[in-house]
């Protein structure tokens, strides 16, 4: 029997923010074309490489998820049972240890162009010819930010097999419902940490403060001038990089640095760059890391397509 809802509740369902904003369905197409823009922009920068390399396999990811490999279906009764409990219900340190993702990794790995580079080729065999269980210790410890674990050649393909999976589970799921998670900057559909924030600029979500997941992007509302580490808002600064075409209270990527915690979180203004992304634009604006670590800040947002160097 349907609840009813007493004037007060009503008043406050009315006002209260939408939790969730799904991706789109073509999300690794738009990764792609944001990273191949980029990438004639950084044209003989060394950069220019990775950024090509990076959107070749974002379209690799869009292959497989609009045509996505035979494989068991999730668990439909146990997707409810975390629901009802308030648990992530596509929780990536229990699902990596199971093989489901595989065939993801396997249809990733067929359809991937042959590669010019060397290095490229090596990884992809040696992820072709690894077992299914050295497979699965990679993408436990790579879920886990465990990189130091992970061949550093074979964490952006890694990644991109994981974030498709994940991504198809979450858009293949109707009528899904999520809770907050036990920390701000945790995803409520597969518990992992946010890879970065968007401040949209359309519709109900206008203004509204929004964190990327790194693994299935989902995106869930957390209220803005709040650090999603520590959750304390005293002394919040915002450092952008110089650039002749914004001010630095118009620029598109911001920095949201919080003394308490000695950490940051990247944070992209749609109003500003409507056609920011997440990803495309954290793996461009790799600058910003640099002056952020020099500076003493630490990051916690995981990017699956990059290692992290050594500090």
């Amino acid at each position: 029997m349907p609840s009813i809802l007493e004037p007060g509740e009503i008043e406050a369902a009315a006002s209260s923010p939408p939790f969730l904003h799904l991706p789109p369905h073509n999300l690794f197409s738009l990764r792609a074309e944001r990273l191949e823009r980029l990438e004639r922009l950084a044209e003989g920068h060394p950069l220019a490489d990775y950024l090509h390399l990076i959107a070749g396999l974002c379209r690799v990811q869009q292959q497989v998820f609009d045509d996505p490999p035979q494989s068991q279906p999730l668990d439909r009764q146990r997707i409810e049972l975390c629901r009802q409990h308030g648990l992530p219900p596509f929780a990536a340190d229990s699902l990596a240890r199971e093989d489901d993702w595989q065939p993801y990794l396997d249809a990733l790995l067929q359809r991937h162009p042959e590669p010019s580079q060397n290095a490229v080729a090596e990884a992809l065999a040696t992820l072709r010819q690894a077992s299914t269980g050295q497979r699965r210790s990679w993408a436990v410890a790579l879920v886990s930010g465990q990189y130091s674990l992970v061949p550093a050649a074979l964490v952006p393909f890694l990644g991109a097999a994981l974030q498709t999976a994940w991504s198809h589970w979450l858009l293949g799921t109707p009528n899904l419902q999520l809770t907050p998670g036990d920390s701000l900057c945790q995803c409520p559909a597969c518990g992992s940490p946010a890879m970065a924030g968007v401040i949209r600029h359309r519709g109900k979500h206008n203004g509204l403060r929004y964190l990327v997941c790194s693994l299935c992007a989902c995106e869930w509302h957390v209220v803005r001038v709040k650090c999603v580490y520590c959750e304390q808002s005293k002394g919040l600064e915002y450092l952008s990089l110089a650039d002749d075409r914004h001010a630095a209270n118009q620029a598109p990527l911001r920095a949201e640095i919080c003394p308490g915690c000695n950490s940051y979180l990247k944070l992209f203004y749609l109003e500003n760059d409507a056609e920011a992304e997440a990803l495309s634009g954290d793996l461009a604006s790799l600058m910003l890391d640099m002056r952020l670590a020099q500076d003493g800040y630490q990051r916690l947002a995981p990017n699956l397509l990059l290692a992290p160097g050594d500090e």
